[in-house]
């Protein structure tokens, strides 16, 4: 019980330029654990921000438990990520670049816990990603090539 990816935040890994990975805990209530093992989150529109010395992750929309009821959480609230602090300080510096955000790339269970892929990211321009597609059809269209001769 407890390995294996949860998501993937694709769209993060076509808008953006990954500069550094960085994996957090994250601080949860129990139904909201329960529905991310039914594979209920959506990772699009989610960031990260250091607030008050604390890393916070916004816009992460864990879908309400079925069976919760009244302990049922708020699909979209802001929700603690678990770093030291000096990782903590070292993501603010890098934040605080012009052009760099921290973008959620994943969640995993490792162990039982949930845990975070952060990115430290630089935003795509549009030529980038048209780059970007030409290169993976390309290099499908060479491994096809290699593959079936």
């Amino acid at each position: 019980m407890g390995t294996g990816s949860i998501t993937v935040n694709r769209r993060a890994l076509r808008d953006y330029h990954v500069l550094e990975t960085i994996e957090a805990g994250i601080e949860l209530r129990g139904t909201e654990v329960k529905s991310l093992r039914l594979g209920h989150v959506s990772l699009i529109g989610a960031h990260a921000r250091i607030e008050k010395g604390e890393a916070i992750l916004h816009g992460l929309n864990i879908s309400p438990y079925d069976h919760g009821n009244q302990f049922n959480h708020d699909p979209v609230r802001p929700r603690r990520l678990l770093l030291h602090k000096h990782e903590i300080i070292r993501l603010q510096a890098q934040a605080e670049q012009k052009g760099l955000a921290l973008v959620p790339l994943g969640l995993d269970f490792k162990r039982g816990r949930v845990k975070v892929s952060l990115g430290v990211c630089r935003g795509k321009q549009i030529q980038d990603k048209r780059e970007t597609l030409k290169r993976r059809t390309a290099d499908r269209e060479s491994a096809r090539a290699i593959r079936d001769a």
